[in-house]
């Protein structure tokens, strides 16, 4: 019971640090040059639509539902898998990020021109980078929903948000291990978004490797679980998931720009047993 109340505590002090976020900030740090650069093939970006754009590639990779868990203030996640599945929720746990998906939505304003993304998606896919419009347009059509979730709750999302069976795929970017206070609760939360997936439904995660902090704002350190192939692997097995795949990214010293210390990303697909 008392290791009950220190992690509900930790939990708690990790919301609170969320509440200065702020989405323009860091889609500033993390998604424009260098670690979004489109001219070359070991930035970060580009890096990370190629492994998103493969993995939606593959054979069984389409459905009904796909669900981005915690989508924060950014698109580029489910540019590719909009494309194979009929409906996409987004959801994050901050009501100010949930605003800045549904500006773009709606109103096609946001934060950070998400064009080149477009583009490069559409390059990625065969087409002619001028078909980013009908992307975009594709993109608005089949997201039904932004929704508040909750990782470290047993149901994350809203009753009743999904079929009764579950999403067909989730997929998850740089969110359960900046919002978990040990590794223990990443595990927990990744067992919790099992819970959202129907059986055999696959998982596409991707994850910050060795990183302590990240700005969330000027000034606004943002603690994150340091994690490890080693660990990443372990937790994906102990929340009931096969590993599939696992990709990781090494960055070179010109993406480390001073807005965390992260020193690698990974790519995870992996399916629900």
């Amino acid at each position: 019971m008392e290791g009950e109340d220190r992690g509900e505590k930790a939990v708690a002090a990790m919301e609170a640090c969320y509440q200065g976020f702020d989405p323009a900030a860091y889609l500033q740090y993390n998604y424009t040059p260098p670690r979004a650069d489109f001219t070359r093939s070991d930035s970060i970006v580009p890096w990370k639509l190629k492994c998103l754009h493969e993995a939606f590639s593959e054979d069984g990779m389409k459905g009904e539902v796909l669900v981005d868990v915690g989508s924060g203030p950014t698109l580029y996640q489910v540019m590719s898998g909009c494309e194979h599945f009929d409906r996409v929720i987004l959801s994050d746990f901050l009501e100010v990020n949930r605003k800045e998906l549904w500006s773009w939505l709606q109103d096609g304003k946001s934060s950070l021109d998400w064009t080149p993304y477009l583009k490069f998606v559409c390059k990625l896919e065969g087409r002619s980078p001028s078909a980013w419009t009908e992307k975009a347009k594709r993109l608005r059509s089949v997201v039904t929903d932004v929704l508040p979730i909750n990782v470290h709750q047993p149901c994350p999302l809203p009753s009743g948000s999904l079929p009764s069976t579950g999403a067909d795929c989730l997929v998850s970017s740089f969110c359960l291990e900046s919002v978990s206070p040990d590794l223990c609760s990443f595990t927990q939360a990744l067992a919790h978004l099992s819970s959202l997936l129907r059986s055999s439904g696959h998982l596409l995660l991707i994850g910050a490797l060795g990183e302590s902090f990240y700005l969330g704002a000027p000034g606004l350190r943002i603690p994150v679980v340091p994690l490890d192939e080693a660990q990443v692997c372990s937790s994906l097995r102990a929340s009931g998931f096969h590993l599939l795949q696992l990709s990781v990214y090494h960055l070179p010293p010109d993406m480390r720009v001073g807005v965390d210390d992260v020193t690698g990303v990974f790519f995870a697909k992996a399916r629900k047993l």
